[in-house]
């Protein structure tokens, strides 16, 4: 479920939205002023991982690549 960001074009508002569905995504109200005229805001993700020893400064390794671990691979995600 995607969040998205939008900025009202009636009160200049800024809001976060979570679609449930791609097929709710146009039918966004301002929360402020309850206006349809919206415009969806580009938004900057996050990725985060971890190392399996911890930070990477700790074992010496600072300023290298990380090891990063999650996703399917483990098969942790019920998709393998």
């Amino acid at each position: 479920m995607p969040i998205f960001e939008y900025k009202c074009k009636k009160c200049n508002s800024k809001f976060e939205v979570l679609h449930k569905s791609s097929l709710n995504q146009e039918k966004v109200n301002c929360p402020s002023c309850n206006s349809k005229e919206n415009q969806k805001l580009l938004s900057a993700f996050s990725a985060t991982g971890f190392s399996s020893s911890g930070s990477s400064c700790e074992s010496g390794n600072c300023g290298t690549t990380p090891s990063y671990g999650g996703g399917c691979s483990s098969g942790m995600c019920g998709l393998n």
